[in-house]
């Protein structure tokens, strides 16, 4: 089969890109039911969609990204809104898949579309909920080792039998074993200095899972990266925040004090709200697999040299 699609995606490669753009978006469907079903323990596969109201959605109201638009967003029962977020993570899927498909080849592509649909369902899930499922996580892990071992290809191996699959498996589990240990050790670090939790278990484990699809290259530039991308995108809103906080207690200075305190302590609590940092993880690891991997892989391997070559200097 994978022989039959790199056939098709060589003759008429943007018909396939299409073609993977449109799956994409029936699996990115199927996604929002697992982000919304998955924390409640419900099922996904039954009952089937239905509106808020209770009535069953039929099928060709139920069309990826079409149909929303065509609904302009609303039920057809009771007129109730539905989210965009629908619209928005079928969108997302399709062209990340489609991306996928364009840089990476047929077998690299179709396993990273399993990948990537952990990490959306991941993504949601924990700005929902702060919560990273162990079926994403751990089950992650588990099925990115049995992946490298059956595809070495995934981690840019040739398949020469027992040994390259092995080879690829060690990878994967170096790559469990460094992202999660990485992360473990920098979370008890980051309660030791300010003496509350810095880091989730989802968090150790969700990097691991990162490692056996990318390998501990990919696991630690979702780390570092990760980071960085937090703090690009939470300082402006730090800043933003403190300025709100200045502002409204100057212009409080006439209410009754009890009524301020009161206000202010309000304010503390909404812009010292705990951040999931699954997201951010999930963003680097998207970055790292569609087309960074080469980029970081050279600078670490540059940075191993330097360091192996300088050790007998330091002897």
């Amino acid at each position: 089969m994978l022989e039959t699609l790199s056939y098709i995606n060589s003759q008429f490669p943007v018909f396939a890109t299409v073609m993977v753009f449109i799956f994409g978006a029936i699996v990115g469907s199927f996604l929002n039911v697992c982000i919304y079903r998955i924390p409640k323990d419900l099922s996904v596969v039954r009952p089937g969609s239905s509106c808020a109201c209770g009535s069953a959605i039929a099928w060709y109201h139920n069309i990826p990204i079409v149909s929303w638009c065509l609904l302009r967003g609303r039920s057809t029962c009771c007129r109730e809104w539905f989210s965009i977020r629908y619209p928005v993570v079928e969108f997302l899927t399709a062209s990340l898949f489609a991306y996928a498909w364009w840089v990476h080849p047929p077998i690299v592509a179709t396993i990273g579309m399993l990948y990537l649909s952990f990490l959306i369902c991941s993504t949601f899930i924990d700005l929902d909920h702060m919560i990273i499922p162990d079926r994403f996580s751990i089950g992650g892990m588990i099925l990115g080792v049995l992946i490298s071992f059956l595809f070495p290809s995934l981690h840019g191996l040739q398949p020469a039998g027992l040994a390259s699959s092995m080879h690829s498996a060690l990878i994967a589990i170096s790559g469990v074993l460094v992202g999660s240990g990485l992360v473990y050790w920098i979370a008890v670090l980051g309660e030791v200095v300010f003496r509350k939790p810095a880091m989730g278990e989802g968090d150790v484990k969700f990097v691991g899972f990162i490692g056996a699809f990318c390998g501990w290259q990919g696991a630690v530039f979702a780390m570092f990266g990760g980071a960085l991308i937090g703090s690009i995108l939470l300082l402006p809103l730090i800043i933003v925040g403190r300025i709100v906080h200045r502002n409204k207690k100057a212009s409080q200075k006439n209410i009754d004090s009890m009524n301020t305190e009161q206000s202010m302590e309000d304010q503390a609590l909404a812009f010292d709200a705990q951040v999931p940092f699954g997201p951010m993880l999930a963003v680097a690891a998207l970055i790292y697999f569609l087309g960074f991997n080469h980029a970081v892989d050279t600078y670490l391997k540059n940075a191993s040299d330097l360091l192996c070559s300088a050790l007998p200097l330091i002897q």
